[in-house]
């Protein structure tokens, strides 16, 4: 791989169904030791895309590449860079953690002494050490999912694509799991995660890509996203004294929008920056009102989100 060559690169994908356009001319890239959230309803075409990355369907037009090999032209060469977790946990019956992993190994052709040290840095990675002789059928869901990563990660690949990979965790397998990932970011593996759980997304993730309807909508980092929407934040404001005159003054203000009285307090979106949110407070006070709480919240993933897309389906 050259520098700067992305690890990940998907080039005008379309994917058809027959009348359904599962990929509409998608193209993001990821790069070496990079975390890139994919987020969408369901049946955005997330799903579609990582299968097309993992040489698991073919596109209709256009092609993907992993560390610079194409999955239409260098499928083999694909596979042997890719770790592939896919939004389930396939297993056989009577297979113990070790075992599982032994299997896997295999198949992606680690022999000798190469298998064992790769199967033993697998566990103590993924904490499964202590569960080598439990039978697969007998895992917790977290267990499970940390023996999913596992699986994709035997081979030691420069790219891992995850699939929903905290679907159904308790807190704490949420957290361990994203620690996991961006530990895996550090040593220098490109990671593409999908997932609804857009918090998670927002603190694990440099960057996010939000799809629907097969259309890439935006990319870029969270705040960068956040910035290109409007309005850009919240504010929360309580004065003493009646609202009315306050009221009627804000909603004079040029970036003030939906002002909502609750009660003794006031609610309403700022277009401004943060240094506009400083000048609106110096004025407020400057014309005699007086404020108790101002408060100015970003508006967070979910909120972007909710912003962008349009709630279709296909």
């Amino acid at each position: 791989m050259t520098n700067g060559q992305p690890m990940i690169e998907l080039r005008r994908l379309y994917r058809f169904f027959g009348e359904t356009k599962a990929n509409n001319d998608v193209s993001f890239s990821v790069a070496r030791g990079e975390v890139f959230g994919f987020i969408g309803p369901n049946g955005a075409g997330k799903t579609t895309s990582m299968r097309i990355l993992a040489t698991l369907d073919l596109p209709t037009y256009g092609d993907a590449f992993v560390d610079g090999f194409s999955v239409i032209n260098d499928p083999d060469r694909v596979r042997r860079r890719l770790g592939f977790m896919p939004d389930y946990f396939g297993t056989y019956a009577n297979v113990n953690c070790a075992e599982y992993l032994d299997f896997f190994a295999r198949a992606y052709g680690l022999t000798g002494a190469d298998r064992r040290d790769a199967i033993s840095k697998t566990m103590r990675f993924t904490g499964l050490d202590s569960l080598a002789e439990k039978p697969t059928r007998g895992l917790s869901k977290g267990m499970r999912q940390r023996l999913c990563l596992g699986r994709s990660m035997i081979h030691d690949p420069a790219v891992l694509v995850l699939d929903e990979p905290a679907a159904g965790l308790d807190p704490r397998a949420r957290i361990e799991l994203r620690e996991m990932i961006r530990q895996l970011a550090a040593q220098g593996k490109a990671i593409l995660v999908s997932s609804h759980i857009l918090t998670e997304l927002a603190e694990m993730c440099d960057r996010v890509g939000i799809i629907e309807q097969g259309q890439l909508l935006v990319t870029g980092t969270v705040e960068e996203i956040q910035n290109q929407q409007t309005p850009r934040s919240e504010v929360h404001l309580r004065i003493l004294g009646p609202n009315e005159p306050c009221r009627v003054w804000l909603e004079r203000r040029a970036g003030v929008q939906n002002l909502v009285v609750e009660g003794s307090a006031m609610r309403f979106s700022h277009m401004g920056s943060e240094q506009a949110q400083v000048d609106l407070l110096r004025e407020l006070v400057a014309a005699g009102f007086s404020v108790v709480e101002f408060g100015a919240r970003s508006l967070s993933l979910e909120d972007v989100f909710m912003q962008v897309t349009r709630g279709a389906v296909q």
